[in-house]
């Protein structure tokens, strides 16, 4: 199977780079899945989303992600997110107190959010 390069960055770091058979990420207009030669294209990624990635290795690497950009060429794909984690870096427990104890930060809420969901997918 082709292999596309692949970069996910956040503000603060780059997490992941690589070459990958398969990605898939939510955008504002619905969960797109991209693969070697797919169209070139610019889309946004949603508040409190997770983006998947399958290595050339096989692997899966899924991580949350809060808003940002998806950029996509037949060759490569480059996501920049405005904060990203890795779901396996995730406190499950923490994301939970979150949702248990805010009720007016609706950022932190949404983050917390797409972390459980990116642990779910993981």
């Amino acid at each position: 199977m082709a292999e596309m390069t692949v970069e996910l960055v956040a503000v603060e770091r780059r997490l992941w780079s690589g070459t990958a058979t398969l990605v898939s990420a939510q955008t504002t207009e619905g969960e797109i899945g991209i693969m070697y030669g797919h169209e070139p294209v610019l889309g946004q990624l949603v508040e409190a989303g997770v983006v998947a990635i399958t290595t050339g290795e096989g692997d899966r690497v899924v991580a949350a992600v809060h808003g940002g950009f998806l950029s996509v060429t037949g060759t490569s794909v480059t996501i920049l997110a405005e904060s990203a984690d890795f779901a396996g870096d995730i406190d499950v427990e923490a994301a939970k107190a979150v949702l248990a104890e805010t009720q007016d930060d609706l950022e932190a809420i949404a983050i917390a959010k797409g972390r459980l969901r990116a642990v779910e997918r993981a």
